[in-house]
């Protein structure tokens, strides 16, 4: 996708919170069956079960890349519809902690902005299944948002 697509996705990300678009856009999002929904700046990331999630079949329990890649597109995505910018913002460093086993269930994640900079983003993320006040794996990243 060229650079100008990308950026009218994100005007429309933001515009509307529709975030099905710009999901189908990104072959990862789509591959990992991760889609977005929007109530105001509040920003809800859903990993849909499937097979390929699982890491530890005997338990079983969702692989702890997945739940970080879950982790990360919701920090991302916050910051794409919070953040005046039009770049996909890009890693710094991610610190993921998992808590608990992730169930194989439908799986869900939000960012909320820890600090704003001009250049920087700090976002805390939290994954959850059933409860949201029972994570099973948080992160905290900063993210390049100047471009």
């Amino acid at each position: 996708m060229s650079p100008r697509g990308i950026v009218e996705h994100i005007v429309a990300f933001r515009d509307s919170g529709d975030g099905q678009a710009i999901c189908q856009a990104i072959p990862y999002a789509r591959f990992m069956g991760i889609s977005v929904d929007c109530l105001g700046d509040e920003v809800t990331a859903r990993l849909a079960y499937a097979d390929h999630l699982v890491g530890n079949p005997r338990l079983p329990a969702l692989h702890g890349g997945t739940l970080g890649a879950l982790l990360e597109t919701a920090a991302i995505f916050h910051v794409l519809k919070t953040a005046e910018t039009l770049v996909i913002p890009k890693t710094i460093t991610l610190t993921i902690d998992y808590l608990r086993p992730a169930r194989p269930i439908e799986t869900l994640a939000r960012g909320i902005t820890v600090k704003q900079g001009r250049r920087v983003v700090n976002v805390r993320a939290e994954a959850w299944q059933d409860d949201p006040d029972k994570p099973v794996a948080v992160a905290r990243g900063y993210f390049l948002v100047a471009g």
